[in-house]
């Protein structure tokens, strides 16, 4: 077992991808790994030729992955769009994965991103020393994927301040970043292109200005459709949680995941599952990212503080932390959704029971 605590996805299922590989005889653009095809089939998995089990990514539409991967054949970069939780650096990392064979070329936008954390930077003891030389700059995800023909991750786009993102507004018109302290430039190889990930929840938001726009070609990605697409989502991750982390608890009953995945929709629709009781929306997002989060809080907590089974007891505190954000608005939905729609269900009164203990 590897002591790594989080592999890159191209060595996590280093298998699959070599598997596709051998079984890929669709044309392959320059410099990709796979064809668009058997990109595609490993991020929504099937069964090859030979009868090997590509495991699915991403469970959806997959007219949108056909999207996605067909952008990035193009001039055009990709932006992944929507709400909080809803697999778009999951996506973003592994499309890298299957077309470049490294997903490691990535900046984190936040309000701090520079940019010299877009374009390069220097290292000021050698600037000093000997003056601008290209011993002294210091490549960027981006300088390097284009130097490679490989693709950039922006994460959180939108994060970064509106001035910086337009840094990249050269880079994906021109296929060209100058370097003109060096009187240079350097020009993107074929297989280069930026997958950029952006959501509008986020307090720290800033739009996009419009020709940075037109150089995107955006897909939304959409919370799952139905409740078992949900819970199949929430189960697959949570069992590579248990097996990244060594943890010998017992695999999460679905039934269990179902109540977390049925809270959190009916809070984000407003509605219970049965359309007969409208309930108040909280503040938070209730992703199905933050399901999962709590499903595996519940697991570590079954393991080490339980008897290696999952429990209500093990899920409530992080129900809670999950719905109430808002320690006054948040706290008032929650109790009412508490009291009219889970207490009423018989065989809920376990995790009624747990919430109410927390004292919330």
């Amino acid at each position: 077992m590897s002591s790594i605590l989080r592999q890159h996805a191209e060595h996590q299922f280093a298998e699959e991808l070599e598997a596709l590989a051998k079984n890929d005889s669709d044309r392959k653009p320059p410099n990709w790994k796979l064809s668009p095809q058997s990109v595609v089939t490993y991020l929504l998995g099937g069964k090859l030729k030979n009868g090997f089990e590509v495991s699915p990514k991403y469970i959806g539409n997959k007219r949108l992955m056909e999207i996605a991967v067909a952008t990035l054949t193009t001039d055009r970069a990709l932006l992944l769009y929507g709400l909080p939780g809803t697999a778009k650096s999951w996506v973003s990392e592994h499309l890298s994965a299957a077309i470049s064979g490294d997903s490691t070329m990535v900046i984190q936008g936040t309000a701090g991103t520079s940019e010299e954390s877009v374009r390069y930077g220097w290292n000021y003891a050698l600037l000093l020393a000997d003056g601008p030389s290209k011993k002294a700059l210091v490549e960027t995800p981006v300088m390097k994927a284009m130097q490679d023909g490989k693709i950039a991750r922006i994460e959180e786009l939108t994060r970064i301040g509106s001035d910086v993102q337009d840094t990249l507004i050269t880079i994906l018109s021109e296929k060209t970043l100058p370097v003109p302290e060096l009187n240079t430039e350097v020009q993107a190889v074929k297989g280069f292109n930026v997958i950029a990930t952006a959501n509008n929840r986020d307090k720290g938001v800033n739009e996009l200005s419009g020709a940075l726009k037109r150089r995107f070609n955006t897909v939304i990605l959409p919370l799952p459709d139905s409740i078992e697409e949900e819970i199949d989502i929430v189960r697959r991750r949570v069992q590579s949680f248990e097996k990244a982390m060594e943890l010998p608890a017992e695999p999460p009953a679905v039934a269990e995941i179902k109540r977390i995945v049925t809270i959190f929709r009916e809070l984000r629709s407003g509605v219970s599952l049965d359309g007969k009781t409208k309930i108040k929306t909280p503040s938070g997002t209730l992703s199905t990212a933050e399901a999962i989060s709590v499903v595996n809080s519940g697991v570590a907590m079954g393991t080490y503080f339980g008897d290696g089974s999952l429990k209500a007891a093990d899920l409530a505190a992080g129900i809670i932390g999950a719905v109430v954000k808002d320690p006054v608005q948040d706290r008032i939905i929650w109790q009412e959704y508490l009291e009219t729609v889970v207490k009423p269900r018989d065989e809920w009164k376990d995790i009624y029971r747990a919430c109410r203990d927390q004292g919330i």
